[in-house]
């Protein structure tokens, strides 16, 4: 059971998620989005915790095992990674020998690197070899392209970064400088077919990640299209935590004869603490969070609410109760996202509020907390934020406010 401190020095006490979460709105077999505010409280408070004995994964390779160069060996070893992640020793030699992949991993496993690596040293033996790779998020894309970068360092391969609320001149600059790597969200990379700058005639090598959401969020048709006007002779990449009627039917025609890496355990990390905060009749919700935010455990703080107008007013407020916090949403434009983005990630703020732009495939490090201040929609999108702590083997903690 989780405890914080209240105003009067006592101990307030909160009830905790039993085992996998919300258990009462768990899909059966490939069922739609579960709508959390439905939900019995109590039934979730009150779940059992399942009792399921889960193998540890042996890792069989180090990635000093894999043959691929000595410079983008160095660049791995540089980010501290010896050791590769389940999906990174399964899915790696598969990619590098040509293989279609489909992925199924819950988000945090570390399948950026485990296509970037072998996409890479693909690029490396054939200099005229163009790589899409196709994200849900804005944010999402651009982690991808941070992670190409570190990657690839000293290697003279380039990538384009392809996303809305960017500029699209600019873009468009990059792509007539033929770079191997076009990494974008689907709608402007849509836009960019359409207007004739991007031809797909020529990529040999197509990923396809968190492809549920994107599912989710409405960009099927897109997706439909553009898996259209790829050569037939290719290798494609698909990576999705779960996979639903929608996602299947753009999977059976997206791989051929692919290679299948599960590395998903369940529905939630199993170092995510997660719990509730009940709240107190007679005494307002911004209390106690306040309340929380001032314990030292709290160090890094990511806050989910559900409108863009109650992201905001609530982050004006912790400023002026004189906390170190900022949002993004989508009334604000990219490059501010971008920047407070990465105030987060460098600790130069505490608490992070956002909407659910931000709850999808983002590896922000070290976040000690997620509280979900509201309700999330779904519980797709409950797993999905409690993602963003308990990541790389740390320990993280999910507080749900519930009335």
């Amino acid at each position: 059971m989780y405890r914080g401190s209240n105003r009067h020095g006592g101990n307030r006490s909160f009830s905790r998620f039993g085992g996998g979460g919300f258990r009462g709105g768990r899909r059966g077999g490939f069922g739609g989005a579960r709508r959390i505010k439905s939900f019995d409280p109590s039934f979730v408070i009150n779940a059992p915790k399942e009792n399921v004995q889960i193998p540890e994964y042996v890792i069989t390779h180090e990635f000093s095992d894999f043959p691929i160069n000595e410079t983008l060996q160095r660049n791995i070893s540089e980010k501290g990674y010896l050791v590769p992640t389940p999906i990174q020793d399964q899915a790696i030699l598969p990619l590098l020998e040509g293989r279609d992949l489909i992925g199924i991993a819950n988000t945090g496993t570390g399948k950026t690197a485990a296509f970037l690596i072998p996409l890479i040293e693909k690029v490396l033996k054939n200099s005229e070899e163009q790589v899409l790779i196709i994200a849900p998020t804005r944010e999402l894309a651009m982690q991808i392209r941070d992670e190409f970068i570190s990657f690839s360092r000293g290697l003279n391969i380039y990538c384009a970064l392809c996303i809305g609320g960017a500029n699209i001149r600019r873009q468009i600059q990059e792509l007539r400088s033929y770079p191997n790597f076009v990494i974008g969200t689907p709608g402007r990379i849509q836009d960019l077919i359409r207007s004739r700058n991007l031809n797909l005639a020529y990529f040999g090598s197509i990923v396809l990640d968190e492809a549920d959401h994107m599912v989710d969020i409405g960009f099927i048709a897109d997706i439909r299209y553009i898996i259209s006007l790829l050569p037939k002779v290719r290798q494609s990449l698909f990576f999705s935590a779960t996979i639903d009627g929608k996602v299947r039917e753009i999977l059976n025609n997206f791989v051929q004869d692919a290679v299948l890496v599960s590395v998903k355990t369940g529905d939630t990390a199993e170092n995510v603490q997660q719990d509730t905060i009940k709240v107190i009749s007679g005494e307002s919700k911004i209390e106690q969070l306040h309340e929380l935010l001032i314990q030292k455990e709290f160090e890094k703080v990511l806050l989910f609410g559900r409108t863009k107008h109650g992201v905001q007013k609530l982050s004006d407020e912790l400023v002026r109760r004189g906390f170190k916090a900022d949002a993004i949403h989508g009334n604000k434009k990219q490059g501010q996202r971008t920047r407070i983005l990465e105030k987060f990630k460098r600790s130069e703020i505490q608490i992070l509020l956002a909407t659910d732009v931000a709850s999808r495939g983002l590896d922000i490090p070290n976040v000690s907390h997620v509280i979900n201040y509201d309700l999330p929609e779904t519980y797709d999108d409950y797993i999905h934020r409690i993602g963003r702590t308990g990541r790389a083997d740390k320990k993280g903690i999910a507080l749900t406010f519930v009335s």
